[in-house]
C-alpha cells in the first residue's frame, strides 16, 4: 500500500491531460491519461511521457472523458420543478425492471422517475453491460463505489443488488448536494470530488452530454 502510494503521489502530478481523467478513490486526486485499457480487475493507465502504470480497479472511483466543451445552460427553474425525493402515490416506471426500480426507490426516498431515466442513460436496462472503464450492470457502477455499500464486484451483474446499491448512492449524492440535480447527475457521472473541485458541472463533455440525456429523459428542458 505505501510503494502505491508514492507511485500515485508520483503520478499526480502528471502533464495535462489529453484523452480521459482518472479519478481516484484515495482522495478523489486525479491522473491525467492519453489512454486507458480495462483488464479485469485492474487497469492500465498510459501517462504521456511516464510510460504505464497498473491500478487496482477498486482504486479508481471514475473514467472520465475529459474533452472540454461550452458551458452548460440549464433551465433551473424547470429543474426547481421535480421533486428528487419520493412522493407516496407516485407511479412505478413503466420500463424494465419498473417493480425493482419503484421499490429501491421507495426504500431511500428517492423518486423512481429519476432512476429509471439514470438507468436508461447508464445501461439501456441491461443488467449485465459492462462498460470500457470498468463500471457494471444496471446502475454502472464501479466497483469502488459499490463496495462502500458492501457489494462485490461480481454481485454488481445481479439486477437487485446493483439497484439498491445505485439507489444508496443517488441518496447520498442527495444530501450532498440538496435540491441540485444537476450536480447530483454530475457528481454520479464524474464523481463527487470531482464537482466539488469545479464547483459545479465539470468541462467535460461527457458528463454534460450526460446531464442533457437525462434532462431530456425526464421531460426537463436545456
Amino acid at each position: 500500500m505505501k510503494q502505491l502510494a508514492i507511485i500515485l503521489s508520483f503520478l499526480a502530478v502528471a502533464l495535462p491531460g489529453e484523452a480521459s481523467v482518472v479519478v481516484l478513490t484515495t482522495d478523489g486526486g486525479v491522473l491525467n491519461a492519453e489512454r486507458y485499457e480495462v483488464d479485469g480487475e485492474w487497469v492500465r493507465v498510459y501517462l504521456e511521457g511516464q510510460g504505464m502504470v497498473m491500478l487496482p480497479l477498486l482504486k479508481i472511483e471514475r473514467i472520465v472523458d475529459d474533452t472540454e466543451v461550452p458551458g452548460l445552460e440549464i433551465d433551473e427553474v424547470a429543474a426547481s420543478k421535480l421533486e428528487l425525493g419520493f412522493l407516496v402515490g407516485a407511479p412505478q416506471p413503466d420500463t424494465p425492471f419498473g417493480e425493482l426500480i419503484y421499490a429501491a426507490s421507495q426504500r431511500q426516498g428517492v423518486n423512481p422517475a429519476i432512476v429509471a431515466a439514470l438507468i436508461q442513460a447508464e445501461s439501456n436496462f441491461d443488467p449485465t453491460a459492462l462498460s470500457s472503464k470498468g463500471a457494471r450492470g444496471l446502475m454502472q457502477l464501479m466497483p469502488a463505489t459499490a463496495g462502500r455499500f458492501g457489494i462485490r464486484p461480481e454481485q454488481l451483474f445481479e439486477a437487485d443488488k446493483n439497484l439498491e446499491a445505485g439507489v444508496r448512492y443517488f441518496k447520498v449524492l442527495m444530501n450532498r448536494f440538496p435540491n441540485d440535480l444537476v450536480r447530483i447527475l454530475a457528481a454520479y457521472n464524474a464523481g463527487e470530488a470531482t464537482v466539488e473541485r469545479y464547483r459545479g458541472v465539470p468541462p467535460y463533455r461527457e458528463t454534460r452530454e450526460y446531464i442533457r440525456r437525462i434532462f431530456k429523459s425526464l421531460g426537463l428542458a436545456l
